[in-house]
C-alpha cells in the first residue's frame, strides 16, 4: 500500500502502522481513513496529503 505525506508538517501516513494513537488500526488504507481524519501531527485535514511514489 502507497504511503502518503502531509503537505504542511511531512508526516508520512504509512498503511502497514495505521495510527494506532487515534484509533485507526494497522493495514487501513489512506483512502478509508474517516472523512473527520486529521494528521496527528499537524491537524490538517485529509485533502492536504499526497500520495508518495
Amino acid at each position: 500500500m502507497t504511503t502518503h505525506i502531509c503537505s504542511v508538517c511531512q508526516y508520512e501516513y504509512d498503511p502497514d502502522i495505521g495510527d494506532p494513537d487515534n484509533g485507526i488500526a494497522p493495514g487501513t488504507s489512506f483512502e478509508d481513513l474517516p472523512d473527520d481524519w486529521v494528521c496527528p501531527v499537524c491537524g490538517v485535514e485529509k485533502e492536504d496529503f499526497e500520495p508518495n511514489i
